[in-house]
């Protein structure tokens, strides 16, 4: 696994911490992760090679990773605001998104909202409506917040045991290990707290994305897990997922292996690969 670059900027009276995969005169691929993630979600693609021909930056979102905490703005245009202030810091004009599950609906917010900011946008598992069940669905994983762990050994155990972990590859473990803090009595807590993605699930609710989607230009390819992530079915049933994919002017649709979660390493991940290369090359 390539070794990331941590940095961190200040926006808007917060701190953003990002990491980078450096490469020379390469695109740029701005990674945005879902909804109780952190910026080493997408170490699964990087282990499949997505560095190798992109310039790489991932972010913590506001809320999550090593990013700042605020008590409250968390609706799609204050993340959006922070991504645009990153990207003024950074003197990055224009973007590929790369965004999954509610990444991939900031991407979408971002490209209608800044369509000059953003040249192409690659979603993974997010579409204008998800299963009608999704909130039961990620309960799992919701359930892992605001808890207490006595040890790292302890949380990795819970994480392992989740429904929707139908293997476990080693390269989710940074993933994990961003996921929590050590206390001082050493019990480990995940760091995203309930309170915090509440406000970005009502974010989420709030906007039409039936509005939102359609006015999008760029050029887009949706990634749509094809597996069950818990309730035994997938937590974006292919149907949806061609419905947004139709609202769109120039978007494809592609089926991956694994579900919400693994679509992420492995053979999703080479799949993802393979097929980002392909649709950024043949645009």
């Amino acid at each position: 696994m390539p070794k990331a670059i941590s940095h961190y900027v200040s926006t808007d009276n917060i701190s953003l911490h990002y990491i980078e995969y450096p490469h020379d005169n390469a695109p740029i691929i701005l990674c945005l992760h879902g909804i109780t993630a952190n910026c080493h979600a997408f170490d699964g693609l990087v282990a499949k090679g997505l560095n190798k021909d992109y310039h790489l930056y991932a972010v913590d979102l506001r809320g999550r990773g090593l990013s700042s905490q605020p008590a409250f703005e968390y609706a799609m245009e204050d993340h959006a605001a922070d991504i645009i202030a990153l990207l003024d810091a950074l003197k990055i004009e224009q973007v590929i998104l790369m965004g999954h599950s509610f990444g991939g609906l900031l991407s979408y917010f971002l490209a209608s909202r800044y369509p000059d900011r953003v040249s192409k946008i690659i979603i993974l598992d997010a579409a204008a409506e998800m299963h009608p069940d999704v909130i039961e669905m990620l309960a799992p994983a919701f359930s892992r917040l605001d808890k207490n762990y006595p040890n790292w050994e302890t949380y990795l155990d819970a994480v392992k045991a989740a429904p929707y972990m139908t293997f476990w590859s080693d390269d989710m473990l940074s993933y994990y290990k961003a996921d929590v803090k050590t206390l001082e009595d050493g019990e480990v807590t995940p760091i995203p707290n309930i309170a915090h993605i509440t406000q970005c699930a009502m974010g989420v609710s709030n906007e039409a994305w039936e509005v939102v989607i359609p006015t999008i230009e760029q050029p887009a390819i949706l990634f749509n897990a094809i597996e069950a992530y818990t309730l035994d079915q997938p937590i974006l049933p292919d149907f949806k997922a061609q419905e947004t994919v139709a609202m769109m002017k120039n978007c494809r649709y592609q089926a991956i292996d694994g579900n919400h979660l693994t679509m992420m390493y492995e053979n999703g991940a080479s799949e993802i690969v393979a097929a980002t290369r392909a649709f950024l090359q043949h645009e």
